[in-house]
């Protein structure tokens, strides 16, 4: 049988490799840009148009000049398929709704605006910072609860908190990888961050977690069955026993997201995107992050913490 935790110490190099070049990117990226991610309007509020035209003449010169008459020298103008399309998006710093009729009549003075194709969508910046207050509350209050629920439920183990804190290791884990990703793709190709990518995260945080309490739980399991052998021993037996369930559960959700981003629509792709690299990263710490930290924290591997074995303290609780 391989001895996965002997290896601990290649997998937490490997992490490293993906994890530092990430955070090194969002650097970068708040350096050259302001911001670690690029974010959209739900995190910075304004608005957004989604123009068709019956004609070509709308230019990007012509819709910069009508928006800049409103106020806004920082509009982002992009056109939406191929030129014939005659279709625009447009991104201005504008949060109230009642500029938009004010702006489309603007427009109608270039070219005639489709208004069956015509789309506006407004935020004010009070819901964007309420968005970003939300979201870094949630994953606090989740993290909160998910080590009070794994120390409650482990609490005849011995150091039962290790385990809370290897799975939300874990979950750090795959936070700022994904993280790390979405800042490279917002330097590459413009995506954005928006509450959709908010969903994939908490998604993710749920599956590694889960993952994570499942071999856990079989360590649980296995400790007072096996006291006479090294507690390497018996987690690596633990993670065998388990890994067959993890991996099954996962690959039926990958198969079902690559035929998402094979065959499914432009508006839903990021989202699974993010969220198939976020279960990949989910699946792999929950296997080769959280348990070997656990098997480093046991062996006194973690620097400034110190250790009573848990195999003794089992031993002296059955005693």
């Amino acid at each position: 049988m391989f001895n996965i935790v002997q290896k601990r110490r290649w997998f937490f190099v490997l992490s490293a490799l993906v994890i530092v070049p990430g955070l090194a990117i969002m650097i970068f990226s708040t350096i050259s840009t302001g911001a670690p991610f690029q974010l959209s309007i739900d995190f910075l509020g304004g608005s957004i148009y989604e123009l068709k035209f019956d004609d070509a003449g709308a230019t990007e010169d012509g819709l910069r000049q009508v928006f800049t008459a409103f106020g806004d020298d920082n509009v982002i103008i992009q056109q939406i398929g191929q030129p014939s399309d005659f279709r625009w998006s447009v991104r201005a710093d504008f949060h109230e709704v009642s500029t938009t009729n004010q702006i489309l009549a603007s427009l109608g003075e270039l070219a005639a605006v489709n208004r069956d194709s015509f789309r506006a969508e407004t935020v004010s910046a009070t819901i964007g910072q309420e968005v970003t207050r939300s979201a870094l509350a949630a994953v606090a209050v989740g993290a909160l609860v998910i080590t009070g629920f794994i120390v409650i439920a482990f609490r005849q183990v011995p150091n039962a908190i290790r385990y809370g804190i290897c799975a939300i290791a874990a979950m750090i884990h795959d936070i700022l990888l994904v993280m790390g990703v979405m800042s490279l793709l917002g330097l590459l190709l413009g995506w954005e961050i928006d509450a959709l990518f908010l969903t994939a995260v908490l998604t993710v945080v749920g599956f590694s977690v889960q993952d994570s309490i499942v071999v856990f739980d079989r360590i649980r399991e296995n400790i007072p069955k096996h006291l006479g052998e090294p507690y390497e021993t018996i987690v690596n037996r633990s993670i065998w026993e388990t890994i067959h369930r993890s991996l099954a559960t996962q690959l039926n959700a990958f198969f079902i997201m690559i035929a998402i981003l094979l065959f499914g629509g432009e508006t839903v792709k990021q989202f699974i995107a993010i969220l198939f690299i976020g279960l990949l990263s989910g699946t792999y710490s929950s296997i080769f992050t959280a348990v070997p930290l656990l098997v480093a924290w046991e062996k006194g591997e973690l620097p400034f913490i110190g250790r009573r074995g848990v195999m003794e303290e089992a031993a002296s609780a059955t005693a």
